[in-house]
């Protein structure tokens, strides 16, 4: 077995590498934000919404990945370089097409939004100041969406590494001299724009970067295969219909990703700036481990698509078994580093003492994310490999019930045993006692949508993977 173990370690290092920046950019503009002026929460709290509304755009068009991904593994396990470029050439085409209509509506997207998303009128104008100026890098970021899945599925995991190595280190880099300015150059910064005009630039670094390695990597052996009527063509065909399709299942699994996420950061500006900045601060927290088992994930997705179209099952199999001993493995390491750094990584994303102490009561929720976490991302990348999207999706809407049930009964339980002040004037509890239990349950709800997401993916495994 070292033959697969050394090709999913070949496919999952360099996305595990490129991964650890991502919640660096995120802990970054939290801590950018943090110290841009006296009332940390607030500057947090916009970051956090103005992050949620990009959330609410973009995971509905997570298929641009997804779908890509598994349709080049399998025609790429058939030896099929043809289909691979026309794969990519269709999903970046649909990808600017969303991003200019995206642009096209930005304003009536933020009013509808702020219909639904409760805020103090503080983050408000902050979320939006961000939204208005990010929102210039949608062509970017979808269209490296469509580069990602492509470049997963053709095996290759090293360009999207550089790509996303030189988005998340322009992001950094770019948010901070932007948003705070070089005093000893005499330039003082934007502020808190700077944090938005920082991804703006770094996205389009990263279009770049993933354009030059396609060029140079693929040009010979996969994309001169298109002829000029193969480009014409490219979006008529059995194969088109069956991306549109797939597409539709796992639009419907980007849709409960938002009631998911969205959801978190919508319960938690209900009670206040300082628990919004706590969930915010405890969600990035709580997804390192996350970008660490994708990289296996994503293995997995790469390995299995290959298999399924090369019609391999034994290596199939194979592939399953090993990419969760990895898993399991960096699970275990994870739940040591929450157990250790769980203070100093909250005191890395914020100097404000009112955040940190109230962000350490939910440290122990941090704990469960390896052992809960790790076996729900795994399965999607294999099941994503597999291109089975109507498991995906029935997956995510079971996770959607799991999520909403012990919200609902959580809230109903703390309203019978220890209402609030602000619903109950004569109860002795204050309001802000409530809220932080409130988060607690919250917090539940958030694992017991991984919870279902992983009994569903588990029980249709032999149905569902190895049949197909």
């Amino acid at each position: 077995m070292k033959a697969i173990n050394k090709d999913i370690l070949k496919l999952a290092i360099p996305s595990i590498l490129a991964n650890i920046t991502v919640p660096l950019v995120g802990m970054v503009d939290i801590a950018v934000a943090g110290h841009l002026d006296v009332n940390a929460a607030t500057m947090i709290g916009g970051i956090a919404i103005g992050t949620m509304l990009f959330d609410l755009l973009y995971w509905n068009f997570g298929f641009l990945r997804v779908g890509t991904g598994g349709l080049t593994a399998q025609a790429y396990g058939r030896g099929d370089r043809k289909e691979c470029a026309r794969i990519f050439t269709r999903a970046f085409g649909i990808a600017l097409a969303c991003a200019f209509a995206l642009i096209a509506i930005q304003w009536i997207f933020v009013k509808a939004a702020f219909l639904v998303v409760d805020c103090t009128p503080e983050v408000r104008s902050l979320a939006s100041k961000y939204y208005f100026i990010r929102i210039w890098a949608a062509p970017a970021t979808l269209g490296l969406m469509a580069f990602k899945g492509w470049f997963i599925g053709m095996q290759d995991s090293v360009s999207p590494m550089a790509t996303d190595l030189t988005v998340n280190g322009m992001n950094v880099l770019m948010s901070i001299v932007l948003a705070l300015g070089i005093k000893p150059l005499g330039y003082e910064g934007m502020g808190f724009a700077g944090i938005a005009a920082g991804t703006v630039v770094a996205q389009y670094s990263g279009l770049l970067t993933a354009a030059l390695l396609m060029f140079f990597k693929y040009r010979r052996n996969t994309l001169a295969t298109l002829s000029p009527k193969d480009l014409k063509d490219v979006f008529k065909g059995s194969e088109t219909r069956r991306f549109f399709v797939m597409n539709t299942d796992l639009f419907v699994r980007s849709l409960c990703f938002i009631a998911i996420y969205i959801g978190f950061t919508v319960i938690s500006a209900r009670y206040g700036d300082l628990l919004l900045a706590v969930s915010s601060i405890m969600m990035k927290l709580l997804m390192i481990f996350s970008y660490f088992t994708d990289g296996f994930a994503y293995a997995g997705e790469a390995m299995t698509g290959k298999y399924i179209g090369a019609r391999d099952g034994h290596m199939l199999r194979q592939t399953v078994k090993w990419t969760f001993v990895w898993s399991m493995g960096i699970a275990v390491i994870f739940m040591g580093i929450y157990q250790f750094a769980g203070v100093p990584l909250l005191k890395m994303m914020t100097s404000d003492p009112l955040v940190v102490d109230a962000s350490r009561e939910y440290i122990p929720w941090l704990l469960l994310m390896p052992v809960i976490g790790c076996a729900a991302f795994t399965w999607d990348g294999i099941y994503i490999g597999a291109t089975a999207s109507k498991a995906i999706r029935n997956s995510m809407l079971w996770a959607v019930v799991g999520f909403a049930a012990v919200w609902f009964i959580g809230i109903l339980c703390l309203n019978h045993f220890m209402p609030s002040s602000s619903t109950d004037p004569s109860s002795a509890v204050p309001a802000t006692r409530y809220g932080y239990i409130a988060m607690h349950i919250l917090m539940a709800a958030y694992f017991a949508h991984l919870l279902a997401r992983t009994l569903y993916l588990s029980a249709r495994y032999r149905k569902v993977v190895l049949a197909g």
